[in-house]
């Protein structure tokens, strides 16, 4: 079973469950345990519940829980989650609530100030998550926006604009998988352009705002929120602001901009860049390439933490035992975010110790040549399925970026940053569509939506947005030819009209229906 196509069953059967009986938790652990049945069955020796057991607890859950990448993932949730408790209590995010109403009047302007807070925060998409989530979900709720609309606009605006933002952990990993002398960072501009998926993703949400429809799944929790009494509105409305009198939009703003500050500190420290070294000193974008997001934003969470905690107790809005107190109201709130990433990152460690990389890396290096104008397309929906089924876009980078660089050696040829770029695009739309993908669930966490509803009601939009992308992919790749910047202006401009025309289309239909 190792290295060939029953590597990628247990994520499917993981994925498929939680989709069927919208029930997260069991459905991962069933993947996790037929990933461990699967390997002791293919043991020299053949299956013994020994290493069936050794390999689910000690190669799986208890290594994954251990890793110290993964640790820092969970530490900086952990301190993020009591960032959120303390901006509650201090009555920030109230405050803000109050704020936006003098100047956020529609349902329009609320959505569109999430989206355009959500490409401010382009560092990291961990950090877009939870942070756009916990300053804009009292003006969501507000202006009627369902939780599952605003984790939409979360996870949109979170892998989909770090990939194509210079200065971001994205860039860095993408850069750290350049195994050649060429400067990661470079090529990785070099393929901004030509990321289809994100750009397409980032229009398709301003367009749906502004056209002011939804189709698919989406459209039925809007409307629930729409026929939601007057009174019941006044009660959700009295509840955020009850209580946070004493607050004001500073402690909520104060302390998300310390946050942004210190994160990016934090990620150049891990990289290097404050090294007293002179002859190891890194530049600030090579700081960033040689950054450990783990622990940058561990250390950048837990300096914003306690200057907060100083700064309520000086401003006298909370007393410490209040700021203590919200320690393990944070760390509660975080648990179901936890358990779900623990489960995703085994699952993961099963189909890896499967050979799923290996077989997936296979299928593209036996198409490169057969199909190479059409290549770009094929590591596109190749990309979308192998991050599907692990839940990770960087693994997907580890596996397809070198691939591609191997099949086209040189610099200069077209089609070399194409393939990059739609394999980075492919990995980004598989993560969006994943059940088990940290970010997907990290944005469910951010806008207190049910982690399965918000895969249902996003994957019409992303199946839509990658549908489109494969055309240009497909378009560019046949184009290259003309050059770079002629492929471009033809394919991109092409999409984005195949996508408005498309939504024009939904519209017509979705208001067919409704009379």
């Amino acid at each position: 079973m190792i290295g060939t196509f029953w590597s990628l069953v247990p994520a499917i059967i993981a994925i498929v469950l939680a989709l069927i009986t919208k029930e997260v938790y069991s459905s991962l652990f069933v993947g996790i345990l037929i990933g461990a049945v699967f390997y002791a069955a293919s043991a020299v020796g053949g299956f013994t519940f020994a290493g069936f057991s050794t390999h689910l607890f000690q190669d799986g859950l208890i290594a994954q829980l251990s890793d110290s990448y993964n640790v820092g993932i969970l530490i900086f949730l952990v301190v993020l989650g009591i960032m959120v408790s303390l901006m509650n209590k201090a009555g920030g995010s109230a405050a803000f609530g109050r704020w936006a109403k003098k100047y956020i009047k529609t349902k329009v302007g609320a959505q569109c100030a999430t989206i355009v807070l959500g490409m401010l925060i382009f560092i990291d998409d961990y950090f877009n998550c939870l942070t756009v989530g916990s300053v804009m979900k009292p003006v969501t709720d507000k202006y009627g926006v369902s939780k599952e609309k605003l984790a939409y606009l979360i996870d949109a605006t979170a892998a989909p604009v770090c990939i194509i933002a210079p200065i971001s952990s994205w860039a860095a990993a993408v850069s750290g998988f350049v195994t050649e002398g060429e400067n990661g960072i470079a090529l990785f501009c070099k393929a901004i352009p030509f990321n289809f998926y994100a750009l397409f993703t980032l229009i398709m949400m301003f367009a749906l705002v502004f056209m002011k429809f939804e189709f698919g799944t989406m459209s039925k929790y809007e409307k629930a929120l729409e026929m939601m009494s007057d009174i019941e509105k006044r009660e959700i409305e009295n509840e955020e602001v009850e209580g946070n009198s004493k607050g004001m939009v500073i402690d909520l703003v104060l302390p998300v901009a310390l946050l942004i500050i210190f994160c990016t500190l934090g990620m150049i420290y891990s990289g290097g860049f404050f090294t007293k070294d002179s002859e190891t000193r890194f530049h600030f974008i090579d700081a960033f390439a040689n950054s450990d997001a783990s622990v940058g934003l561990v250390m950048g969470s837990f300096a914003t933490l306690i200057i907060s905690v100083i700064y309520y107790c000086c401003r006298r809005v909370l007393k410490f035992k209040d700021c203590m107190e919200s320690i393990p109201e944070g760390f509660k709130a975080m648990v179901p975010a936890i358990l779900i990433l623990s489960f995703a990152w085994t699952l993961k460690a099963m189909t890896d110790s499967l050979g799923a990389a290996d077989y997936v890396a296979n299928l593209v290096a036996n198409s490169a040549e057969s199909f190479q104008f059409f290549l770009p397309a094929i590591v596109f929906i190749i990309a979308i399925f192998l991050a599907f089924a692990t839940g990770t876009s960087w693994g997907t980078f580890g596996i397809l970026i070198p691939i591609c660089i191997a099949i086209f050696p040189e610099a200069g040829d077209p089609l070399r940053i194409i393939s990059m770029s739609a394999c980075m695009a492919g990995a980004v739309c598989g993560d969006h569509c994943s059940p088990i993908s940290d970010t997907t669930i990290m944005a469910s966490a951010g806008a207190q939506c049910n982690h399965v509803n918000h895969v249902n009601t996003q994957l019409p939009y992303t199946m839509s947005v990658a549908v489109v992308s494969f055309i240009s992919y497909i378009i560019a790749g046949c184009t290259q030819k003309l050059g770079m910047m002629a492929s471009f202006f033809i394919s991109f401009p092409i999409g984005v009209a195949l996508l408005i025309g498309f939504l024009f289309l939904m519209k017509k239909m979705t208001l067919k229906k409704a009379k």
